[in-house]
């Protein structure tokens, strides 16, 4: 079959639930590799909820529906605090990024008792921020940041950043609606090692497949880089 659109390959698939410090249950999904253990884990952390988004929004779907089976990475992806999806309804209500910081924190508990690989954390647009401002607080293996508005992030959280050697890659369409490439690299400036990609012809919402590609392999290339290039059939 082409892998495209809302191709699911296999993968071992169950519902999850988040338990956060401050009482609340958030719903997810956990996908793993079939037959084998997953070399690196993603955490993805969902657009802005009070823009529509959700776990389901569609780079962060399709990350689930392909990764484990294209390259053994396992997935988790879950509903901030207050969103709502077909899994369902996390407790709580939305928390303006601030908040969301025990969402992170139990999202990256869970997977170390799950006894998984230390996880990226994979954010979009508003994940992003929760990802930058709260992600210094957990053990994460790095941040992959898609289509970062740096809405909510200031520039000392930026450079608190060069405390630790977590590796940074932000992924910035030439289109973005709110951050583009050149004003992206003068943001991450104070963050030396932190890495921007300019994606030619991309928008923040990264519709199409072939933006959809692009985004997974640049995903693949910091956490599973031997699975490039990402097969575009499969058996």
């Amino acid at each position: 079959m082409e892998v495209r659109g809302g191709v699911l390959l296999r993968a071992r698939r169950r519902d999850v639930e988040l338990r956060t410090d401050d009482g609340l249950r958030l719903v997810g999904e956990l996908s793993v590799p079939t037959d084998r253990p997953p070399v690196g884990t993603l955490v993805a952390l969902h657009p802005l909820p009070t823009a529509g988004g959700f776990m389901d929004s569609h780079v962060i779907r399709k990350a689930a529906a392909r990764l484990p089976a294209l390259a053994d990475l396992a997935v988790l992806r879950f509903n901030f605090r207050g969103v709502s999806s077909p899994r369902g309804r996390s407790e709580g209500e939305f928390g303006e990024g601030i908040a969301e910081a025990a969402d992170l924190a139990a999202a990256v508990a869970f997977v170390h008792d799950e006894g998984l690989p230390t996880p990226w954390l994979v954010g979009w647009s508003f994940g992003t921020e929760v990802a930058l401002k709260h992600g210094r607080g957990v053990e994460t293996a790095g941040l992959l940041l898609l289509s970062p508005p740096l809405h909510r992030t200031t520039d000392a959280e930026l450079a608190a950043w060069n405390d630790v050697a977590t590796p940074i890659v932000a992924v910035v369409p030439e289109f973005d609606d709110y951050l583009r490439p050149e004003e992206a690299r003068r943001r991450f400036a104070v963050v030396p090692r932190a890495e921007v990609v300019a994606v030619e012809g991309g928008k923040h919402l990264w519709v199409g497949e072939k933006q959809t590609t692009r985004v997974l392999s640049e995903i693949v290339q910091r956490v599973a880089p031997q699975a490039l290039p990402l097969p575009a059939t499969w058996p």
